[in-house]
């Protein structure tokens, strides 16, 4: 006699049943986790991180803190005028998320830039300094956020403000080109 095993069913399993459930989990739950709940994070995205971060990796940093969020928090360190963008930030997504963060961080540079910012803002310059400085480590999700969500969302060339690419330290300067040859 042939046994069949549906794709649901394991051999040996009894229709129905979940394995490697304890008495009151649901198979796939993590301790601690409310049922239905969702982990802050976008499928194949550690929670606060980008893809491929090892929460943790970050030396000096709290536990589980991916580097893209270190980097965040590092930033409002050295540069306080971001501060209130920064809380603003957590109070309206609920966790850093390192990548919408640095839209605000890009759009305060340029108004900078331009002589557009008030005289309570983050200066330029030092952003530019504070960014160059992290380039220069070579930290995967530190380099994904300052060219993915930094560098890429500088002003066009036909933008007020394109021209703080001139401005670009020799790291970020060589790295704005390979992603954007054209400006």
């Amino acid at each position: 006699m042939t046994t069949t095993t549906t794709s649901s069913e394991m051999p040996g399993e009894t229709p129905g049943e979940m394995p490697d459930a304890a008495p009151g989990e649901t198979p796939g739950e993590m301790p601690g986790e409310t049922p239905g709940e969702m982990p802050d994070a976008a499928p194949g995205e550690m929670p606060g991180g980008t893809p491929g971060e090892t929460p943790g990796e970050t030396p000096g940093g709290i536990p589980d803190e991916t580097p893209s969020v270190r980097l965040v928090s590092d930033l409002v360190a050295r540069i306080p005028e971001f501060r209130d963008v920064y809380e603003d930030h957590v109070f309206r997504q609920g966790v850093v998320q390192p990548h919408v963060f640095f839209w605000d961080v890009v759009q305060d540079t340029v108004r900078s830039f331009l002589g557009e910012a008030p005289a309570t803002a983050a200066d330029w310059r030092r952003t530019l300094a504070f960014l160059e400085e992290q380039s220069c480590r070579g930290v995967l999700g530190i380099d994904e956020v300052i060219v993915t969500s930094f560098l890429g969302d500088l002003p066009s060339p036909h933008e007020p403000g394109h021209a703080i690419v001139q401005q670009l330290g020799p790291v970020m300067a060589a790295k704005f080109v390979r992603i954007r040859p054209l400006g």
